[in-house]
C-alpha cells in the first residue's frame, strides 16, 4: 500500500503472469489524483488480488465491493483482505463483471468511485464503461477510474465524460465523471509529481 493505514503493507499475489498489479508508483498518482476518499463507496472491477480496492479502504473509503471470476486471483484476494483485518469492509462477488455489475445494479447499489482495471489486450474496458454508466452505479458526484493498455483506449462512453488522462509507459490511467459533472477536480501537481509530469515510464508489475 502506497498510502493511508496500511501504507507500506505488502499484498499477495498469485505466482506468474495471470494477474497484473499496478504499480506502486502507478497507484499513488492515481490516488494522489482523487478527492477525499473518507466515507467513500468502492467497486473494484477485474479486482485480481485487490490492492486498487484495498488501498482506497487505507485512504478512508467506509467500504468495497470486488468483483473477480478467476480462483488463484480470489485466493489472494481474500487473503490479503483477511491479513489486513478488512473483512467487514469488503465485499467479494465471485462472478464475471457483467453479471457481478448486472446483480449490483439490481440491488439498488451506488458507489463514489469505480476502479476498472481489466486485463490488457481485452476488449472488456468500452462494455465494463458502458455497463457502469448504462446501470446507474456510479453515484452523480462519483468518478470512475480506468487503468488499460494505452494501445486499447476505449473511446467515448455514453453517460460518462473524460476529466482527464495520464500515461505511465504503456499503461493509460483515465479519469471519468458522469456527463454533465463539471470536470474540475483536485490539483493534478501532486499526481504530476510522483509521475514525473505525467510521462514517466512506470512499470506495470507491483508486488
Amino acid at each position: 500500500m502506497t498510502g493511508g493505514t496500511w501504507a507500506g503493507r505488502r499484498l499477495r499475489a498469485p505466482r506468474g503472469g495471470a494477474v497484473r498489479p499496478t504499480s506502486d508508483r502507478v497507484r499513488e498518482s492515481l490516488f494522489a489524483r482523487l478527492r477525499d476518499l473518507s466515507g467513500a463507496r468502492v467497486l473494484d472491477l477485474y479486482a485480481g488480488t485487490g490492492a486498487l480496492g484495498i488501498e482506497a479502504l487505507s485512504r478512508g473509503a467506509a467500504a468495497a465491493v470486488f468483483v473477480e471470476r478467476a480462483r488463484p486471483a480470489l485466493a489472494c484476494l481474500e487473503a490479503n483482505l483477511e491479513s489486513l483485518a478488512a473483512g467487514a469492509r469488503a465485499r467479494v462477488l465471485r462472478a464475471d463483471v457483467r453479471a457481478g455489475l448486472a446483480r449490483l445494479a439490481r440491488e439498488g447499489a451506488r458507489f463514489e468511485l469505480v476502479l476498472v482495471d481489466p486485463p490488457y489486450g481485452a476488449a472488456d474496458a468500452a462494455q465494463a464503461l458502458a455497463d457502469v454508466a448504462r446501470l446507474a452505479l456510479l453515484a452523480p458526484a462519483g468518478t470512475l477510474v480506468l487503468e488499460t493498455s494505452r494501445r486499447h483506449p476505449p473511446g467515448r462512453v455514453p453517460g460518462l465524460a473524460l476529466a482527464d488522462e495520464r500515461r505511465y509507459g504503456d499503461t493509460l490511467v483515465a479519469r471519468y465523471v458522469p456527463e454533465g459533472t463539471s470536470l474540475g477536480g483536485p490539483p493534478a501537481a501532486e499526481a504530476d509529481r510522483i509521475a514525473g509530469a505525467g510521462t514517466g515510464n512506470a512499470g506495470e508489475d507491483g508486488a
